[in-house]
């Protein structure tokens, strides 16, 4: 007799039940329609967004820690280590200038602001303020010293990846130095901490629907459709040049590596509708750290690289300063000469650089930008205050995918990357860990109650 096929909806409640990937496009089309039919309840909804990313910030810090202290213990080199590091501060500054270079000259072929006309006077500078609550971008110097953590739990308390990440550092190379002779305890309870820490990823990001659902209900709500067609022109320029940004990352990670980009993306699509949805790459980190784990990349790759690209490796958002800059130059009718647009890069190569974690640090950065140049009122930075969110969903999806790129060829520039392994999950042929199922480095042990038992003897 055939096996029973079960019907269309019970196939569809399975999928519902057992996809992350379902659970969260669907409430991003349910975020969408609440926002658009009732903005008035959508503005309540933010509570859920933010409640999401609260407990995923609480998660980072340890996890960095943990995941960066096994790499260097295990891999048992510090001067490895240190070879990783340098070379993703190469990788990145590269990408990060390369973004800029891509805004600048797709602002300059399409001019987005031409024609607008604006008239400085009139724009608010006050809203600017009030998105960015007076904050300012750190100095070169200050950013170096605020990287230095002033003791061991502030670090953790303010959750500030690079002091983590020091002090990750330099408990490994402790422990390196000690030897597993004298500290034979360390190690292993750092490891079953880890462990615990993903177990808890798994039960957060049973909410993500829930969360994705109340950020995407407050966007539409409060920014409704009609900002689209205001800026048309310059949100096209920016998802095309992000697009091409990407096709970039995609020719070079394959140049590198063998692997294909695409593929990638099927294997993290559900964590990058997530960031999707909740406009925030930090709501993944801990998901990605894990599959880019079982995709090969080693555990002090994975722990040094990724962390320091949430602070160094801005992709997205440099592409989006570097259009900003030149169309809010354009609205206002000020030409720019080449000289002049040089200094936007070389500005923004450092600005880019302090942007994590800063409340409205786009408009900081725009207009530290602006100030440096002398040509552009600084209140002209108010143009992009109407589109501003709209863009979270170009620099969210290009940011995490130069982040994940630069892990890949890092790894493998440093010969930290099984291909075979990386390929072979890629191409499906092993399933990701589910949101339930910490990442291991040895198969699990079997359930001692499934040992086989002794054979009883026949009677006679």
């Amino acid at each position: 007799m055939p096996p029973s096929v079960p019907s269309s909806p019970r196939r569809v409640a399975r999928i519902l039940r057992t996809s992350l990937f379902a659970q969260v496009a669907c409430a991003l089309v349910l975020g969408i329609l609440v926002g658009k039919l009732w903005p008035g309840f959508a503005s309540d909804l933010q509570p859920l967004g933010d409640g999401f990313t609260r407990l995923i910030k609480t998660i980072i810090s340890p996890l960095v820690f943990c995941v960066v202290v096994v790499g260097i213990a295990k891999a048992g080199d510090l001067k490895a280590f240190g070879r990783i590091g340098l070379k993703a501060l190469i990788w990145f500054e590269v990408a990060s200038t390369l973004a800029l270079i891509i805004g600048l000259l797709a602002a300059n072929l399409v001019q987005p602001g031409s024609g607008m006309h604006v008239d400085p006077a009139t724009l608010d500078s006050a809203a600017v303020d009030a998105k960015t609550g007076g904050g300012h971008l750190p100095s070169t110097t200050e950013f170096v010293v605020n990287a230095l953590p002033t003791s061991f739990i502030g670090a953790f308390a303010e959750n500030s990846l690079l002091q983590v990440l020091i002090l990750a550092c330099l408990v490994g190379a402790a422990l390196l130095h000690l030897g597993h002779t004298k500290v034979p305890q360390v190690l292993p309870a750092i490891e079953q901490a880890q462990e615990i820490i993903f177990a808890i990823v798994g039960f957060v990001m049973r909410l993500a629907p829930i969360a994705v659902f109340g950020a995407m209900a407050v966007l539409i709500g409060q920014y409704g459709l009609g900002v689209i067609e205001t800026y048309a022109k310059l949100i096209i320029l920016c998802y095309a040049a992000a697009a091409l940004f990407i096709a970039l990352l995609a020719v070079a990670l394959k140049a590198l590596t063998g692997l294909s980009l695409w593929k990638f993306l099927r294997y993290i699509r559900e964590e990058m509708l997530l960031a999707l949805g909740t406009a925030s790459t930090e709501s993944v980190m801990p998901r990605v750290m894990q599959k880019l784990r079982k995709a090969g990349a080693r555990d002090d790759a994975v722990g040094l690289v990724l962390p320091t690209g949430y602070s160094f490796n801005l992709d997205g958002a440099s592409l989006y300063l570097s259009i900003g800059t030149l169309f809010i130059a354009q609205a206002v009718g000020v030409d720019l000469s080449l000289g002049q647009q040089i200094t936007v890069v070389l500005v923004l190569m450092l600005t880019s650089k302090g942007m994590a974690g800063i409340p409205g640090s786009a408009f900081l950065a725009l207009s530290a930008t602006a100030s440096s140049l002398g040509a552009i009122p600084a209140g002209a930075v108010a143009l992009l205050l109407g589109v501003d969110r709209i863009m979270d969903s170009m620099r969210v999806v290009t940011n995490l995918l130069g982040n994940c790129v630069a892990v890949f060829a890092v790894s493998r520039w440093e010969g930290a990357l099984d291909i075979d392994r990386a390929k072979r999950v890629l191409g499906g042929e092993a399933e990701p860990a589910t949101e339930d199922e910490p990442v291991r480095a040895e198969a699990p042990k079997e359930p001692v109650s499934e040992a086989p038992k002794e054979p009883v003897p026949e009677a006679g």
